[in-house]
């Protein structure tokens, strides 16, 4: 883990998107955040110690969705499934599908693996299995203002962690799509999916993937006022009810043409109950030095 010394920092954004402003000043006390996104690798060691279970990996209860279809009562996850050829950035379920048999183990479905990516994020955890993992290892899920605090590194007011331009002299400093979103990915980063999370500079605290590769949940919870919530990534079928909490940074498929959320101050609510194949956590220790 690294440590993050307390200090107050302007947080939001006034030049992209309605749900990351007003830029408001924001104070954090001093505390230890992991250095990477949680990986497959310690998410396994964490199921080995507990026998812990997924959410994607349990049965839903009927009287959870009450008005899903039968087949998709079932074990799943949501995963990316990329059209091959453009289609409207309007309706999300063009790529999105709810693929039975999909977890944190088998990220693309039953046929998938996590063999030799033991260095990536783990995905297809919901809030309470990230908050279960986080308790085991004696720790916690940040705050929206700890995430965004260590996300900048140190650098005020910038776009990014590294400066104002997305790839400064055409160097890809984070994993994001690059193409035209969704139906070409160019890989120009190196990466289709997700990457190793040191496979990108880390930002001035020594911090890796705060921005790209995946989502990460914190504890805030997400309460926008008019339309706001209306962000690229998140499902336009959350029930409220179920409540929503923040997720920080963007993700592999946050795209030019569709969805400029690889930064700091990008932030979408997510139904608890979510659990994508581009949606995992890093963990924080609050205290003393």
């Amino acid at each position: 883990m690294v440590w993050i010394p307390g200090g107050t920092f302007l947080m939001g954004s006034n030049a992209f998107y309605r749900e990351e402003g007003p830029v408001h000043p924001e104070t954090s006390d001093g505390f230890w955040i992991d250095r990477h996104p949680v990986t497959n690798a310690q998410f396994d060691r964490f199921v080995t110690a507990t026998g812990y279970v997924t959410f994607s990996e349990r049965t839903p209860m009927r009287e959870m969705y009450p008005d899903a279809a039968e087949e998709f009562l079932v074990p799943g996850s949501l995963v990316f499934v990329k059209p091959p050829r453009p289609v409207s950035l309007r309706d999300h379920r063009a790529w999105w599908a709810y693929v039975p048999g999909a977890n944190w183990r088998h990220p693309n479905g039953p046929n998938s693996s996590i063999a030799q990516k033991g260095n990536h994020p783990v995905v297809h955890i919901n809030y309470e299995d990230a908050q279960a993992y986080a308790a085991w290892a004696d720790k916690a899920l940040p705050s929206e203002v700890e995430w965004e605090f260590a996300a900048r590194g140190g650098l005020e007011g910038a776009a990014y962690p590294w400066g104002d331009a997305a790839n400064p002299e055409g160097r890809y400093l984070s994993n994001t799509w690059q193409g035209r979103f969704p139906f070409e990915n160019l890989a120009e980063d190196g990466f289709e999916g997700t990457s190793p999370v040191d496979a990108f500079p880390p930002n001035g605290y020594g911090l890796h993937d705060m921005c790209g590769n995946v989502w990460e949940w914190t504890t805030t919870a997400y309460a926008p006022a008019g339309s706001a919530d209306k962000s690229c990534c998140q499902r336009k079928d959350v029930d409220p009810r179920k409540g929503l909490r923040v997720v920080k940074g963007g993700s592999h498929l946050c795209a030019p043409n569709y969805c400029l959320r690889a930064r700091p101050a990008a932030r979408q609510g997510e139904s608890i109950d979510s659990s994508t194949c581009h949606i995992g956590f890093r963990c924080v220790v609050r205290g003393p030095n």
